[in-house]
C-alpha cells in the first residue's frame, strides 16, 4: 500500500521536483570550494609522484653510464713510451668499444671543482694534481671492471670511480618521494570523503522533517540516498574540476623550474615563444589530471550514499 502511494506521488510530481530539498541541503557554495582545494593539493601530489619518478630515472640513467677517471702524474711518460700517461689513458678509452665519449677536464674546470674547498687559492695550488677524465658509456657499454683493468695495465695507478653508490641513493630518494606523494594523495582522498560526509549529515539534519515525511509515504532508502548522492557527485565533480584547472599554471611553472634538473632545458622558460605547453608536463600527468574530477565525483557518491543509508537506518 505504501509503495503504491509512493509511486502515485512520484507520477504527480513535476519533472526535476526537489521534494527532499536536496539543493538547499547541499548548497553549491562551500562544498565545491573545499573539494576544489582538495583537488588542487591532489594535483600537486600527483605531480610530485610523477616528477620524482621522471627525474630519478634521468639521474639514474646519467649516473649509471658515467665514470670518473683519475690519472696520477699525467705528464709522465707512459710505460710503453708512447706519449704521456694521460694521452695513453685517453687513447685506450677511445679505442674501447661502448665508450660514447672521453674528455679530460681542463685546468680551469679543475680549479672550479676545487674552489668550494680551497677558495680563491685553487688556481695557484702548487700540489701536483691528477688528470681527471669524464667518461660516458653507451647503454650497452663495456663492464667498468674491464675498463679499469685495461687502464691499470696501460697506466698503473689509474683510478676508476663508478657512481653506483649515487645511483642507489637516487633510487632510494625517488622511492621515498613517491611514497610521500602517495601518502599525501591518500590523506587528501580521506579528507575529501570526510568533508562530503559531514556536509551530507548537515543537509540531512536540516531536511529531517521532509525526509521523514517522504520516507513514511513509501520512498525507499535507495531513492533518498540516490538523490543526495547525485547532488554530492555533481558538486564534488565541479569543485574538483575547478581545483584541477587552477593547478595547471602552477604545475607548468614548477615544470619549468625543474626542467634543467631533468635535462630538458628547452622547457625552462614558459614565457619563450617556442615553449611547448603540451610537452612541458609528462604524459602520465596529463592523464592523471583529468581523472581527478572523476575520482572526486566517485568519492562524493560513495560518501553520500554511505552517510545517508546509515542515517536512514537510525530513523524510528
Amino acid at each position: 500500500m505504501a509503495d503504491r502511494r509512493g509511486r502515485r506521488a512520484a507520477r504527480l510530481r513535476p519533472a526535476r521536483f526537489d521534494d527532499l530539498g536536496v539543493r538547499r541541503a547541499l548548497a553549491d557554495r562551500l562544498l565545491p570550494v573545499l573539494v576544489g582545494a582538495m583537488a588542487f593539493l591532489a594535483a600537486l601530489a600527483c605531480a610530485g609522484f610523477v616528477g620524482a619518478a621522471a627525474m630519478a630515472g634521468h639521474w639514474q640513467a646519467g649516473a649509471g653510464t658515467a665514470l670518473t677517471i683519475q690519472v696520477p702524474h699525467p705528464g709522465d711518460p707512459a710505460p710503453d713510451g708512447r706519449g704521456t700517461r694521460r694521452d695513453t689513458v685517453l687513447g685506450t678509452l677511445r679505442a674501447a668499444g661502448g665508450v660514447a665519449s672521453a674528455r679530460a677536464l681542463t685546468d680551469a674546470e679543475l680549479s672550479d671543482l676545487l674552489r668550494p674547498w680551497l677558495g680563491a687559492g685553487a688556481e695557484s695550488l702548487a700540489l701536483p694534481l691528477p688528470a681527471v677524465i669524464a667518461v660516458r658509456l653507451q647503454a650497452d657499454g663495456p663492464d667498468p671492471e674491464g675498463i679499469a683493468a685495461r687502464l691499470a695495465a696501460a697506466a698503473p695507478g689509474t683510478l676508476v670511480e663508478r657512481h653506483d653508490v649515487w645511483v642507489r641513493r637516487l633510487a632510494a630518494l625517488a622511492r621515498s618521494m613517491q611514497a610521500c606523494a602517495g601518502l599525501a594523495l591518500l590523506v587528501v582522498a580521506v579528507v575529501a570523503a570526510l568533508v562530503i560526509a559531514v556536509a551530507t549529515r548537515v543537509g540531512l539534519a536540516a531536511r529531517r522533517q521532509a525526509i521523514e515525511i517522504v520516507h513514511d509515504l513509501g520512498a525507499r532508502d535507495g531513492y533518498i540516498a540516490g538523490r543526495f548522492a547525485r547532488r554530492a557527485t555533481k558538486l564534488a565533480f565541479v569543485g574538483a574540476a575547478a581545483g584541477t584547472m587552477a593547478s595547471v599554471p602552477v604545475l607548468l611553472r614548477l615544470a619549468a623550474l625543474a626542467a634543467p634538473f631533468a635535462g630538458n632545458n628547452a622547457a625552462a622558460d614558459p614565457e619563450a615563444s617556442g615553449f611547448d605547453w603540451l610537452h612541458a608536463l609528462p604524459p602520465s600527468l596529463w592523464i592523471a589530471l583529468p581523472a581527478l574530477p572523476l575520482v572526486a565525483g566517485l568519492i562524493g557518491w560513495v560518501a553520500a550514499q554511505t552517510t545517508v543509508r546509515r542515517w536512514l537506518r537510525r530513523l524510528p
